[in-house]
């Protein structure tokens, strides 16, 4: 018998029950696959990080994710509360730790910032995928509830990656964003189809100068209907984004804010950087602040 030291962490925001809640095992060596299958279940986030001893001299420590039906190989917002639990628990000061994680190995950055961290993680490679065919661009628009004139002409519908793949759909109104009731099923069934679990539709519809873009991200396939602040779908937006050159620099640092889970009240920010050479995106980081809702501990 062992005990588990459990962490409810709220990513992408400072205050407590916004932005994105993780769990958080801080000391997971000894727990099988199906333990922590178990364990994302019952805590019922969109996903659980498990901390694990690195299994090789070129990491520093390994991570595992379990939403509450199935392991993702990546998830920014437990990657974020991940590394902030171990910051608190060790005293970090600011370094980079390589994390080994199912895309590979990572760096993520530690900074300290008077007694409180940001975490700043570097995101797998950048994939961006022809735009999706036009009969199943019909099926997404009708799915999520939305019209072809509330798309923004400036963005096909396509599906990018930077090691966790998401479709874009960009939009003209915050508005039509913000009433959003997709066909949770027809959104299953089409990601079987086109292999993407994942759909983020953005809008530059924004009332603010700090923040480029506004968000909602649903994921009902592998057990997340909407998922308040997402890391890996504001990341992949970024290269996205600078595909297209919507954001452009020839060379050098594009970075930007998204904001998203307004709707369903718990608003997180999330701090995208590209990396550019010859208008291309090459690297992607997301970062942002984390909170400790409460910590408990089980015996198993």
């Amino acid at each position: 018998m062992k005990t588990f030291r459990i962490y409810q962490i709220d990513a992408f925001t400072r205050e407590r029950f916004a932005g994105n809640s993780a769990g958080v095992v801080a000391n997971a060596d000894g727990l099988t696959d199906s333990q922590m299958q178990a364990i994302a279940r019952e805590l019922k986030n969109a996903e659980t990080a498990f901390i694990l001893s690195p299994t090789a001299s070129d990491h520093d420590v390994w991570i595992r994710f379990f939403t509450p039906t199935t392991e993702v190989p990546s998830c920014g917002h437990a990657t974020i509360s991940a590394h902030y639990v171990r910051a608190i628990e060790n005293d970090l000061s600011s370094c980079t730790v390589k994390q080994r994680i199912g895309i590979g190995i990572l760096p993520v950055d530690i900074v300290k910032d008077d007694s409180d961290y940001t975490i700043i993680m570097t995101q797998g490679r950048v994939e961006i995928s022809p735009p999706v065919v036009e009969e199943k661009q019909t099926e997404i628009i009708r799915a999520l509830g939305l019209a072809t004139s509330d798309l923004d002409e400036r963005c096909p519908i396509q599906i990018a990656s930077t090691g966790h793949s998401k479709v874009m759909i960009g939009i003209k109104k915050r508005e039509t964003l913000n009433a959003l009731k997709p066909d949770m099923m027809g959104l299953t069934g089409l990601s079987r189809i086109i292999g993407c679990n994942g759909y983020f539709v953005f809008t530059f519809d924004s009332d603010s100068e700090a923040i480029l873009t506004h968000g909602r991200m649903f994921a009902p396939a592998i057990g997340i209907p909407e998922d308040p602040v997402t890391g890996n779908a504001n990341g992949p937006l970024g290269a996205y984004l600078v595909h297209h050159q919507i954001l452009s620099a020839s060379d050098g640092i594009v970075t930007f804010r998204g904001k998203q889970g307004e709707t369903i009240g718990r608003p997180g920010i999330v701090t995208v950087s590209v990396e550019v050479r010859q208008r291309q995106p090459v690297k992607v980081q997301v970062g942002g602040n984390a909170t400790i809702v409460f910590k408990t501990e089980i015996v198993m």
